[in-house]
């Protein structure tokens, strides 16, 4: 009697549909191209996915960390996951399959040469929070069950005079649960339809608030929003969820899904010190962890903070004049002007090359978190600078990178 044919069982990684927020950030960060995405799905091709991890660490809502075990010649394609709108079930293999799987272990985790788990290729940041950071709720609303805020405050933060129109948005929760750290974000689901008929997905933003709220003591949370007119070709565009938010009046209401984020999160104990860089909406987090620090001044808590804060003219930076009415002792401000009438060209990687002493002396301390948050382009410039404050004084910064990310101290948050 001719025994049947062995099955080849594939723990194919998938997306769910319900969850993902459509950031990029998976897509961005996979290194062998193997996730791709329509107007609709973020997919992962199984031909190509190699199961290195790499996109997982980085995903803020864990949308990314799903997988189902099948016989790879039944796979789900690309064109099968791009129609999705949930994750289908899991369906029991084939015994031929289990047992095929079982002898042939084709479901662990990948290894390396080594014998031993194999690490996510490199990413600029760390993939874990600050060993002292208070533990995060994340996904407690999703598309399906969103939740209802009111907005009790809508400001503009830059100068009425300029292109850049940023506001301050203050979202109220009333008696339903929304717990949130600083670092996370939330999603925001604006009205409408897409070209295809279907609601828009959430678009996400960073908390510009502490964990106590934007009021102390308040069930509310703040976000800092640019009004989106043109693409990043100069086209004209109008953001769907950006003019939508702009235009928000006292006493409107938004759907909320969240809270997202679980890594890009503040240190919690005492005597913890912050290097902030930053440019324009990049600054809600840290306004966040700033105001987190001035509400306990008096405790004797805090470490020292210090601020990279890049933008155009001072006119075109949010939150400028009450900035500048920090304590100097409280908040070392280092303003990057790129646009200033009269004044060199200057961004933030310069103001660190300048302040190198300082920067040095904090990265040397082992409670020294640092925070990058804004355009993805500062990536490459911000660590340049870091390295070359590191190279002089005789350190090696391929050594001081790795503890900053295995330590998780080195957190970026670009777009």
């Amino acid at each position: 009697m001719n025994a049947a044919l062995p099955m080849e069982v594939l723990k194919q990684h998938l997306i769910d549909p319900e969850i993902c927020i459509r950031c990029n950030t998976c897509e961005e960060t996979c290194p062998i191209d193997a996730i791709t995405h329509d107007s609709n799905n973020y997919v992962v091709d199984p031909d190509i996915c190699n199961g290195c991890m790499a996109c997982v660490p980085p995903c803020p809502t864990g949308s990314i960390d799903n997988w189902r075990l099948v016989v790879r010649s039944d796979a789900y394609s690309v064109q099968d996951q791009l129609s999705w709108d949930e994750l289908p079930r899991e369906q029991p293999l084939p015994a031929a399959a289990a047992i095929v799987d079982e002898a042939a272990n084709a479901v662990v985790e990948p290894v390396s040469s080594a014998g031993v788990a194999a690490m996510p290729s490199a990413t600029p940041g760390a993939s874990v929070p600050p060993w002292s950071a208070a533990h995060p709720y994340v996904n407690l609303y999703t598309h399906k069950t969103p939740v209802t805020a009111t907005v009790v405050g809508n400001y503009r933060v830059t100068g009425a005079d300029t292109d850049s129109d940023i506001h301050h948005i203050v979202l109220d929760f009333g008696e339903l649960p929304f717990p949130v750290l600083e670092g996370q974000s939330i999603g925001i689901l604006p009205p409408g339809t897409d070209a295809q008929g279907r609601p828009h997905h959430a678009r996400q933003y960073s908390l510009a608030s502490p964990r106590d709220g934007e009021r102390a003591g308040y069930n509310n949370l703040s976000l800092t929003v640019k009004r989106v007119t043109e693409d990043h070709q100069g086209q004209s565009v109008n953001g769907v969820c950006s003019n939508y938010l702009c235009d928000l009046a006292k006493n409107d209401t938004v759907q909320v899904i969240g809270p997202f984020g679980h890594t890009f999160l503040m240190p919690n104990h005492p005597r913890a010190n912050l290097i902030m860089i930053c440019t324009g909406t990049g600054s809600a987090p840290m306004r966040a962890m700033t105001e987190r620090y001035r509400r306990r001044i008096e405790t004797g808590e805090n470490g020292r903070l210090m601020l990279f804060f890049g933008a155009r003219t001072e006119r075109e930076l949010p939150y400028f004049g009450p900035l500048m009415k920090l304590p100097r002792d409280f908040i070392d401000i280092n303003l990057a002007l790129s646009r200033e009438a009269g004044q060199p060209k200057r961004y933030v990687q310069d103001l660190i090359r300048e302040r190198a002493a300082a920067v040095r002396e904090l990265l040397a301390d082992r409670n020294t978190c640092i925070y990058v948050c804004g355009l993805k382009g500062m990536e490459v410039g911000v660590l340049d600078a870091l390295r070359e404050v590191t190279v002089q004084a005789g350190q090696d910064w391929t050594i001081l990178h790795d503890v900053l990310r295995r330590e998780g101290r080195l957190h970026f948050e670009t777009y």
